[in-house]
């Protein structure tokens, strides 16, 4: 049994009202996190602000060092912090560790961009105004709110973090309900390395209880959130006066073009569709392609999804309980939706309490919720098309746009269809992904506002200050 804290000002806090964490696997209680209160929650943006100045005059060098020996605990601590998350949300300890290896990695790429940064230097003789000189460097935004989701509860969560502290500015962090616990041991470790009072606040407590107290807080100068559509709508409302950037759900397509490559592409697809039981937001969510090539792909697809092991994350299952029971009766109900109306279920289709076997629906159409809604699950839908054309339309016919695939030897085709696509990234003969890191990462339509990577949200998380010269 886990039993942390929230951190405000470097201080643990105590609360009367403890919020309880879920194991997924078995659904028992696996430890406790403060529940904070109204005034807790403003002290906290009060202490991010009183310190904020200060963190940044300490200059950039400085706050890399105090900011690398917290680095260096996480990956001291990984396999704890793995465990953790394991526990906590589900996922096999190898990805658990995996996350962690790579959440460092992460954080040594953003100081070294921030090293990198250099300011603009302008000559105002070349606009006509040879008296002028101008130096434009960019600068910490202020007081910044980063909100994680449960699927990736640590890399998610630095890679909003890291850079926003790296550039100057202070954090209030609020991990998600299932995530609170990994959030609350960040809080230990940064106390641990070191990091002075106030730089980095963690905050929790259930989110539809004081998820408005935190994103409308005045002392907010940019808000982060990664999370459900939902939520992310409803917070651009509420705080509609900040810089927000928002990381939301997707619906990410593969489109198969050819049968040439079917081997491969059936890999892509399984690795792409069941991953973390399809508890990602750029999950493969739906293979759209013509009948004929659909005879050939999907036994394929079924030999490869037998292969996946369903289990306990102690175990390293490929397939594991979902996060909640909530979550394992949606899937069911896409997936029952579909069967009524005349698709049919090739693997899978069985389920005990939150744990459900990877199931590949065929025969999917366009009227079914299946085809449209994201199930976070494991349950892929053959949505058979008569044409490219036709593949694209269905694509674009979604509200999500975060990324999809197109699977085919002709690359030129293949990039003239990703070109007509309307997502924020499409990969050609690879599965659609978060990464690497130094990619820029976005949706359009509902799966985002704004840009990440580690060089987009270092400028997302500065603005730009000019000092001109007049000779």
């Amino acid at each position: 049994m886990y039993k942390f804290k929230a951190m405000i000002n470097n201080k643990f806090i105590e609360t009367k009202t403890q919020l309880e964490i879920i194991n997924p696997d078995g659904l028992e209680v696996c430890g406790t996190v403060s529940a904070l209160s109204k005034e807790q929650i403003n002290h906290a943006f009060l202490a991010a602000r009183q310190a904020q100045k200060r963190w940044e005059k300490l200059g950039l060098d400085e706050r890399i060092k105090s900011l690398n020996r917290w680095k260096e605990l996480l990956l001291e601590n990984k396999a704890e912090l793995a465990t953790i998350i394991m526990t906590e949300v589900g996922k096999g300890y190898k990805d658990a560790l995996v996350e962690v290896e790579r959440t460092v990695e992460y954080m040594a790429e953003t100081f070294m961009q921030a090293k990198d940064l250099q300011p603009l230097k302008l000559d105002g003789a070349k606009y006509g105004a040879p008296n002028k000189q101008a130096t434009f460097t960019r600068v910490a935004k202020g007081v910044g709110v980063a909100i994680s989701p449960f699927n990736y509860p640590i890399n998610l969560a630095i890679s909003k973090i890291a850079p926003a502290l790296v550039m100057g500015n202070t954090l209030v962090f609020k991990p998600a309900t299932q995530g609170s616990l990994i959030g609350a041991r960040l809080g230990e470790l940064a106390v641990e390395a070191g990091i002075p009072e106030g730089i980095f606040n963690v905050v929790t407590g259930r989110g539809r209880e004081i998820g408005d107290e935190i994103v409308k807080n005045p002392e907010i100068d940019f808000i982060s959130f990664t999370g459900s559509v939902g939520v992310g709508k409803h917070l651009l409302e509420v705080a509609s006066s900040k810089d927000v950037v928002l990381e939301l759900g997707g619906k990410d397509p593969a489109i198969v073009i050819d049968a040439d490559n079917l081997e491969k592409y059936a890999n892509e697809i399984v690795s792409g569709a069941f991953s973390y039981s399809g508890q990602r937001c750029t999950a493969i969510k739906r293979v759209l392609t013509t009948n004929e090539i659909a005879d050939q792909l999907v036994p394929l697809l079924v030999k490869k999804i037998n292969n996946l092991t369903v289990g306990k994350p102690a175990d390293n299952a490929d397939i594991t309980p979902l996060i909640d029971l909530k979550s394992a009766d949606f899937v069911w109900e896409l997936i029952a939706d579909a069967k009524a109306k005349g698709a049919i279920t090739l693997t899978g289709d069985s389920r005990v309490a939150n744990l459900i076997t990877p199931t590949l629906v065929d025969h999917v159409t366009t009227e079914m919720r299946l085809a449209w809604e994201e199930p976070f699950g494991p349950a892929l839908p053959i949505i058979r098309l008569n044409s490219i054309e036709e593949m694209i339309k269905v694509a674009n016919a979604s509200n999500f746009g975060l990324q999809a695939s197109v699977y085919g030897t002709n690359i030129d085709q293949a990039i003239e269809i990703a070109q007509q696509i309307e997502a924020g990234t499409i990969n050609i003969n690879g599965k659609s992904q978060r990464g690497p890191d130094q990619f820029p990462f976005l949706g359009v339509k509902d799966s985002g506002f704004g840009t990440q990577g580690i060089g987009e949200t270092i400028l997302s998380v500065t603005r730009y200050k000019g000092i001109v010269i007049n000779n």
